[in-house]
């Protein structure tokens, strides 16, 4: 049981970092402030919240369940009340920034009508 959760909780941090590295390379690609922020946001919000449950599931699997401290599961419980509150302020920052952006004249760049898949002649 206890490999299955170090497994576990392996494959969620380093998913998390993919994310992560994702978010990066949208933050550093992207065209203009809303794209970026947008890859900023979503990337930050799911990476840290995969990486905060690889290590809520690995510190569940190093508890001793035959000498049980309250202690060890109260780590479990803040982790994973810290998870809840990324989840609630992550999106609302990251749409503030972009309110904030749009409300300072910050223009989105837009694209010229047409297809932009369509081959160039």
């Amino acid at each position: 049981m206890i490999i299955i959760l170090n497994i576990i909780s392996i494959v969620l941090i380093l998913t998390g970092l993919v994310f992560f590295f994702g978010s990066v390379v949208g933050v550093v690609r992207f065209p203009d402030f809303y794209t970026r922020m947008h890859a900023a946001g979503k990337g930050d919000t799911l990476s840290s919240l995969l990486v905060i449950m690889g290590f809520a599931v690995y510190h569940l699997g190093q508890i001793h369940w035959s000498h049980f401290v309250w202690a060890d599961l109260l780590v479990v419980v803040k982790l994973l009340a810290i998870c809840a509150f990324i989840m609630l302020t992550s999106p609302t920052a990251t749409h503030a920034l972009m309110d904030a952006g749009y409300e300072d004249g910050i223009e989105p760049l837009v694209r010229k009508k047409g297809n932009a898949l369509e081959d160039k002649k």
